[in-house]
C-alpha cells in the first residue's frame, strides 16, 4: 500500500510538470506543433523514462535478469502491456491534457482502475469486496469534484474524449497483463518497467511518430532555442519512472485492483502539491478541499483489504 500511495504522489508530481511543458511556446506556437505535442511529448517523455530505468537496473546489477526475462512469454508479454500501455494508454493521456486541460486529464485517467478492476476479476479472478467497489467510486467522484469548474477550456472535445477512452482502457488492461507477468519469478517489477519503457519508445519513435509526420518538428526540438522545454520534459520522465517503479511493486505485492485504486490518488496530491509548492491558493476552497480529502480517503480504502489486514495481525509470528 505504501508503495502505490508513493506512485500517486510522484505521478502527480509529474503530471503537473509535463502540464508546465505542454503550455511552453514550442508546443503552442502553431496549429501543427498543437497537434503534434501529445505524440512529440509523449516520446520524449517514455525515451528519457526508458534511460532512467536502464541507468537504474544498471546500476541495481539487473541487466543479465533483463536479458534473460526478453526471452521468456511474460517479457514478451510485458512487451505487449507497453504497447498497450505506453502508445495507446499514455497518448490518450496527453492527449487528455493537451485538449481538456490538466484537470479533466485527470478525470479521464482516474476511470481506468474500474476498467481494470474489472478486467482483473475477470482475467485474474481478483475477487473486490462490495464495500472497496463503493470506496472506488466515492474516490472516482471526489476526482470528478476536484476538477469541475464552469470555466474550463476544452479546446477539442472530441479528441480530448478519444484520449480519454484510450487511456482508460489502455492504462487498465496494461495494468492487468502486468500483474499476470510479474507472478513470473523471471520477471521482477523491476525489469518489467525497463522491457515496458523501451518497448513504448521504440513503438512511439519507429511507428506512431512516422505515422503523424512528428520526425521533423521532434528534431527541431533539439536543433532550435527552446529554453527549459527538453529539462522539464526529461524531469516529468524522471518523476514518472519513479512512481512506475513504485506502482509495478504495488502491484506485484497486492493485485492490479488494489495498486490501481491507490493510483489514482495522484489528483488529490496534485492538489496538494499545487498550493504548497506552487502557491495556488484559488484550490482553497470548499468543495476542492472536500473531495481532496475524500479522494485520499477513499482511494486509500478501497486498496486496503480489512480481512487480509486484520487476518495478518492475528497470525502469530514465526521464529
Amino acid at each position: 500500500m505504501f508503495s502505490g500511495i508513493i506512485a500517486g504522489i510522484t505521478w502527480a508530481i509529474e503530471t503537473i510538470i509535463l502540464g508546465i511543458a505542454l503550455s511552453m511556446t514550442p508546443f503552442v506556437a502553431t496549429e501543427q506543433a498543437v497537434f503534434l505535442a501529445p505524440f512529440v511529448s509523449t516520446f520524449l517523455h517514455d525515451t528519457c523514462s526508458a534511460l532512467f530505468s536502464c541507468l537504474y537496473n544498471g546500476v541495481r546489477g539487473n541487466w543479465p535478469q533483463f536479458i534473460k526475462a526478453l526471452k521468456t512469454k511474460s517479457g514478451k508479454f510485458v512487451a505487449l502491456a507497453a504497447v498497450i500501455g505506453g502508445p495507446v494508454g499514455m497518448t490518450g493521456y496527453v492527449l487528455s491534457v493537451a485538449y481538456m486541460g490538466a484537470s479533466i486529464g485527470a478525470v479521464a485517467s482516474a476511470v481506468f482502475p474500474a476498467i481494470g478492476a474489472v478486467l482483473a476479476y475477470i482475467f485474474l479472478k481478483e475477487k473486490m469486496a462490495w464495500y472497496r467497489w463503493i470506496f472506488l467510486i466515492l474516490s472516482l467522484l471526489g476526482v470528478y469534484g476536484l476538477s469541475y469548474s464552469p470555466d474550463i477550456n476544452i479546446t477539442n472535445f472530441w479528441l480530448g474524449f478519444l484520449g480519454t477512452l484510450m487511456c482508460a482502457f489502455g492504462w487498465g488492461i496494461e495494468a492487468v497483463i502486468i500483474a499476470k507477468c510479474v507472478q513470473d519469478d523471471a520477471v521482477t517489477d523491476e525489469v518489467a518497467l525497463q522491457i515496458r519503457q523501451i518497448t513504448s519508445a521504440l513503438v512511439h519513435g519507429l511507428i506512431v511518430l512516422p505515422i503523424v509526420g512528428g520526425w521533423g518538428f521532434t528534431v527541431s526540438l533539439f536543433t532550435e532555442n527552446t529554453g527549459w522545454l527538453l529539462p522539464i520534459i526529461a524531469a516529468a520522465a524522471l518523476f514518472a519512472t519513479v512512481s512506475y517503479l513504485f506502482y509495478y511493486k504495488a502491484i506485484s505485492k497486492i493485485g492490479a485492483s488494489k495498486a490501481m485504486a491507490l493510483n489514482i490518488t495522484y489528483s488529490a496530491w496534485a492538489v496538494i502539491i499545487s498550493v504548497i509548492f506552487l502557491q495556488d491558493f484559488s484550490l482553497l476552497n470548499p468543495i476542492t478541499i472536500t473531495c481532496t480529502i475524500g479522494v485520499l480517503v477513499f482511494g486509500i480504502l478501497a486498496g486496503a483489504d480489512s480481512k487480509e489486514l486484520f487476518k495478518r495481525k492475528s497470525e502469530p509470528v514465526k521464529k
